[in-house]
């Protein structure tokens, strides 16, 4: 089920770790994705702290959270862009977003495969989708001390293929939150040179969570349809005589 979002406020805007794990994950979020001028990003779940670097130069930036979850205003002292939603009836036109994160939002969920037609549906031709989710050989997902302790963990394997079996096609992968989930000041003072040290050490297999950029597969139609019209063309003139020449047309004329 999905986390109260007073609960996850609280985690990632009132705790010195939940700050500190917004900003690890963030900055993984902006490499992978360092500009979207002019495009619609949407976030699901509670991805909202990952869409604020987009706020100035996207097109439209929209948080959508989960009736489950509940939904608060965001960005502070800013146009609220954040909406409740129901969990598998997004309230967004097929093919609108360019791109989409989801934190805390497919793990949660009671019915994935729901959401991931969602994603789906409102991605737009060359649009990407970044999920993230706890990793299952991480410490974040073994205790319930953080968010990431809920819900249901992925090996990197697992979430990919639950994500090719909707039609999508991961194009790189990554993982964050390297440093311990512990409120101690010394982790928390070296978290960021954890985080540089874990991505040079394993891609994802000691992170606290999985991040996978997928796009969406555009198949190609088969069956008969225009390979056989062209290989079969019309003959629209055959049985037809051979039309008269201008030199035959004049002498039947005389």
């Amino acid at each position: 089920m999905h986390l109260d979002v007073l609960d996850l406020r609280n985690f990632y805007y009132r705790t010195n770790l939940g700050r500190v794990a917004q900003r690890a994950i963030r900055d993984q979020v902006t490499q992978i994705w360092p500009e979207a001028k002019g495009q619609c990003v949407a976030g699901f779940g509670f991805a909202v702290p990952l869409l604020r670097p987009y706020l100035r130069e996207a097109r439209r930036v929209i948080g959508l959270m989960p009736g489950q979850q509940g939904v608060m205003p965001w960005p502070a002292g800013q146009p609220n862009v954040s909406v409740l939603c129901e969990e598998t009836n997004w309230p967004l036109g097929t093919g609108m977003v360019d791109r989409l994160i989801l934190m805390h939002g497919l793990e949660t969920s009671e019915n994935p495969a729901a959401v991931l037609e969602e994603v789906s549906r409102v991605l737009g031709p060359g649009g990407r989708a970044l999920f993230i989710v706890p990793n299952r050989s991480g410490l974040w997902a073994r205790g319930d001390g953080t968010p990431f302790g809920f819900g249901r963990p992925y090996s990197l394997s697992q979430l990919e293929a639950q994500l090719k079996s909707h039609g999508f096609q991961p194009e790189q992968h990554t993982a964050a939150l390297f440093a311990p989930p512990s409120h101690k000041r010394f982790w928390l003072k070296t978290s960021t040179m954890a985080e540089k040290v874990g991505r040079r050490i394993s891609g994802f297999y000691a992170g606290g969570v999985l991040m996978v950029e997928v796009s969406k597969r555009v198949y190609r139609p088969e069956g008969p349809g225009l390979p056989e019209a062209v290989r079969r063309p019309l003959r629209v003139l055959e049985g037809l005589s051979q039309p008269a020449t201008g030199r035959t047309i004049k002498t039947n004329l005389r």
